[in-house]
């Protein structure tokens, strides 16, 4: 099994944390620390090629990131982290002013994963399967899941509670478009560790911890924002919800991990990129389009099996997610299903991966698509 220790520099290392793996202690009260992560793949799917009717082969870097950080006396702290867009440029991923004075009170300002659902809070280096769950989970970002502006966290009762509370910039936040205006996005998210406390850092989540740790861990996060959506002239107030569990245990014949989510998403008005019929064209700009009305659902489960095969131990799996748009009438469905071979838990991990994503919203015979993902990923 891995130890509670190399998770959670693991964790460190990719979601922003407060402690990293790799620290130069440059005084005595200051540190500086840094890491790398990559995800490259080989994929084959279904009228994926150019032509448009032929199945693809694709090698691809998935994401290439760039982790630094430092502290002044530990409670100081400031993180940047990068991340290569699609257009081979490299972004700014992460970029937070942290004051930390206490588990129970810290405040982050910046760019940052908004306090949300489990999914987004572990990203596609922790998710279970290979893939980020992005049928069921689609809570707006400026980029990666991240926006700009302030979250006040938060670990009281031994790290068994965990609150965060933010306010961004939000959704379609441009002239012409529908929050010209410039009103905030408000975001929260409440968690309760019933069993023992979750070893991810600050407000984020895990898809598994390797039965470092006995999880039963349940979670609500919301998201308001007046003129969220809709146009200029006609905006709508866009109003996230969602609820989510993860339960984890470690036993004599190895390590079962079940998670679970649902999601509601609320449109005062339509959205340009969703579309949904009627559904304007969206302007060019950064954080527009693509909310859907609508509900989500998730269901996933893994098995760490016991004992070492070669380097690694193995871990089965399997993801349900399924969104039922309310305007149209039609869903997107996919089903993940494949086996992670874990050399050092997420720090080494290789997976084979087969999906099948539906939706009646697309023409046959593209409307149900397979897809074979060979990935490796490494985090050091």
């Amino acid at each position: 099994m891995h130890s509670k220790g190399a998770l959670v520099a693991a964790f460190a290392c990719s979601l922003t944390a407060p402690v990293w793996a790799a620290e130069f202690k440059v005084n005595d009260d200051v540190t500086f620390n840094a890491g790398i992560g990559l995800r490259a793949s080989y994929s084959r799917q279904d009228f994926g090629a150019p032509d448009g009717t032929s199945k693809s082969n694709s090698f691809q870097v998935e994401s290439a990131r760039l982790f630094l950080g430092g502290s002044y006396a530990k409670v100081f702290k400031a993180t940047l982290n990068t991340e290569r867009d699609a257009d081979e440029k490299v972004r700014l991923l992460d970029g937070i002013a942290q004051y930390e004075p206490m588990p129970e009170f810290n405040i982050w300002i910046g760019r940052m994963l908004p306090p949300s659902d489990r999914a987004n809070l572990y990203g596609p280096y922790y998710a279970v399967p290979w893939s980020f769950p992005g049928v069921a989970s689609n809570y707006p970002s400026i980029f990666a899941g991240r926006d700009d502006g302030l979250t006040v966290w938060g670990r009281p009762m031994a790290g068994k509670l965990v609150y965060a509370l933010g306010a961004f910039n939000g959704h379609n936040r441009a002239l012409g478009l529908s929050n010209q205006s410039d009103k905030l996005a408000y975001s929260g998210r409440l968690a309760y560790n019933f069993w023992d406390a979750e070893p991810a850092p600050a407000y984020y989540t895990g898809g598994w911890y390797g039965g470092s740790k006995d999880i039963l861990t349940i979670g609500i996060a919301g998201q308001q924002q007046q003129n969220g959506v809709g146009t200029a002239a006609a905006p709508g107030k866009l109003s996230i919800f969602s609820a989510d569990a993860l339960i984890e245990k470690k036993l004599g014949i190895g390590v079962p991990t079940f998670e679970a989510a649902y999601y509601k998403f609320k449109l005062g008005a339509l959205d340009c990129g969703s579309g949904e019929p009627g559904a304007p064209a969206c302007v060019a700009g950064q954080n527009v389009g693509g909310q859907v009305d609508g509900k989500a659902t998730l269901v996933g489960g893994a098995w760490l099996l016991p004992g070492s095969y070669g380097h690694g131990q193995l871990q089965p799996f399997v993801r349900w997610q399924h969104f039922e748009r309310t305007v149209s009438s039609t869903t997107a469905k996919q089903l993940d299903a494949g086996v992670n071979y874990l050399v050092r838990g997420p720090n080494a991990r290789f997976t084979f991966q087969y999906s099948k994503m539906q939706d009646d919203r697309v023409p046959a015979p593209r409307n149900d698509v397979g897809q074979v993902v060979l990935g490796a990923q490494l985090v050091f």
